[in-house]
């Protein structure tokens, strides 16, 4: 029949392996029938399958939690995504009791394995009492913590870094606004690092220089934090952060994300307490590896995107931890084309990951040509379980959506270990107690990344101006 779709016509169409194409069939997770040897699928039995798909991600709806609160820590999370910090936060005995998200395809994940809690939607759609409402909490009831990423790709260094002038960066500004009307004990916010550089106010680069005025300090870099830490510090609140590599927090990943905790007592908390460190340092096990992070899947049950035949030409050429610039040099410029001659260090093209190294930050798709997250030894991107793995997500943590989706809402999550490490420094303000993270620690690879640093930064600029009156 012409209608009839081979295994490798499955695969195309799903983005995934022709092993896992089969598996479906052979499970009758698509309707196949046997040709010969082979299982074949018709166009309408793969169209129901992929229909059939897609429907949690069109029906999830608003509701209040489900089941009454357990006792302990209230807590609500907003910009849930995949609930990777949320699930860190459960490590560590905090639960909430709401989501607040947007996304359609992550609702749908929240909604599926986390039924019981409140789900919001539009955060510019809920004021505090409604929020208070939906949690089940009363109106004078304590919130101890809120947590949450505001949408990062207006700070991320990729792109225009229009700050708080892009739309995504109002949810940011309306985000802190309810925060302060519902008082929690603790705010977390975190994101990505170029929120540290961000100004309040863009400028575009043609306006300025010679001719024009100089920047004032809302277009000054690191504007929009510093409007940030005047809002929550004029409100009473305590303001610490720093730019952390989840890798020492036990996450086979080098991932970087600014983590800002504000507390309402005044008081500034400390640094997170790392758990792990490159090379031991401090006393601490050494990072976790990729091989660590992925131990025990099976290739014939992984799901992934396809590279293009014309990229998997260099891949071929290529072993554990290599990329282009491993290549013989005639085929150096071939391979990177007209991105050859561009600036920057181009680490992200034609990259295999190294088995005995964390990840490099996992993006939300693996197989873009500058971002590319090729298996170490298989000639395919990163599976959406080796994506899971490595964000630190259970495996049986159901993702909603098609296989985009997914690689999407996991790329964008923070690592739970991270999150879990928020969640203890966070419970142990909550109890009263004193933690202290060793001296000398380094967070990141970058410098003048803490309050700590922005305040002598700042008190420098002080006594410079003093000097030139």
């Amino acid at each position: 029949m012409s209608d009839l779709l081979s295994a490798v016509n499955v695969a195309d169409r799903l983005q995934c392996s022709e092993q896992y194409a089969r598996k479906l069939m052979r499970e009758g997770r698509i309707a196949a029938e046997r040709v010969g040897a082979a299982w074949a699928v018709r166009e309408s039995a793969l169209e129901a399958y992929q229909s059939e798909q897609a429907v949690p991600v069109e029906t999830v709806v608003d509701h209040p939690v489900m089941r009454k609160r357990r006792e302990g820590a209230v807590a609500l999370s907003f910009f849930s995504g995949a609930m990777g910090l949320d699930l860190g936060l459960e490590r560590a005995g905090i639960a909430p009791v709401l989501a607040c998200e947007f996304d359609k395809a992550c609702r749908a994940t929240i909604q599926d394995n986390r039924p019981e809690i409140a789900l919001l939607g539009d955060i510019n759609a809920y004021d505090a009492a409604q929020v208070r409402e939906a949690a089940g909490l009363g109106k004078r009831q304590p919130i101890d913590l809120i947590a949450g990423g505001p949408p990062c790709q207006a700070f991320s260094s990729a792109g225009q870094r229009r700050g708080f002038e892009d739309a995504r960066g109002n949810v940011f500004l309306k985000y802190i606004d309810l925060a302060m009307e519902l008082r929690p004990r603790i705010l977390v916010i975190e994101n990505v690092r170029g929120l540290l550089s961000a100004p309040l106010k863009h400028r575009p680069h043609e306006q300025r220089g010679k001719g024009f005025p100089p920047l004032t300090e809302a277009e000054q870099p690191g504007g929009a934090l510093r409007h940030v830490i005047d809002w929550l510090e004029s409100e009473g609140y305590g303001v610490s952060f720093n730019l952390y590599n989840a890798a020492n927090f036990g996450a086979p990943q080098n991932r970087e994300r600014v983590i800002l905790m504000a507390c309402r007592d005044g008081s500034r908390a400390p640094f997170l307490a790392p758990t792990h460190s490159q090379f031991g340092e401090h006393g601490l096990p050494m990072w976790r590896t990729f091989r660590d992070a992925v131990a025990g899947l099976k290739e014939a049950q992984q799901e992934y995107v396809r590279f293009p035949e014309k990229r998997l030409v260099y891949y071929r050429q290529l072993t554990a931890g290599q990329n282009w610039r491993n290549l013989p040099e005639a085929l150096q410029r071939k391979a990177l084309g007209k991105s050859f001659e561009a600036g920057g260090g181009k680490t992200g093209f034609l990259r295999r990951l190294a088995w005995d190294r964390p990840a490099p930050t996992l993006v939300t798709h693996p197989a873009m040509p500058a971002t590319d997250l090729c298996h170490p030894q298989m000639d395919r991107p990163l599976s959406v379980q080796e994506y899971a793995r490595v964000q630190q997500f259970p495996d049986d943590w159901r993702f909603a959506g098609t296989l985009l989706d997914r690689y999407r809402q996991i790329g964008n999550a923070v690592p739970v270990d991270l999150g879990a490490a928020v969640g203890r420094l966070v419970a142990a303000r909550l109890a009263g107690k004193r933690t202290r993270p060793p001296v000398g620690f380094a967070y990141s690879r970058y410098k003048g990344t803490s309050h700590l640093d922005w305040a002598l930064a700042r008190e420098i600029e002080n006594e410079q101006l003093a000097m030139a009156v």
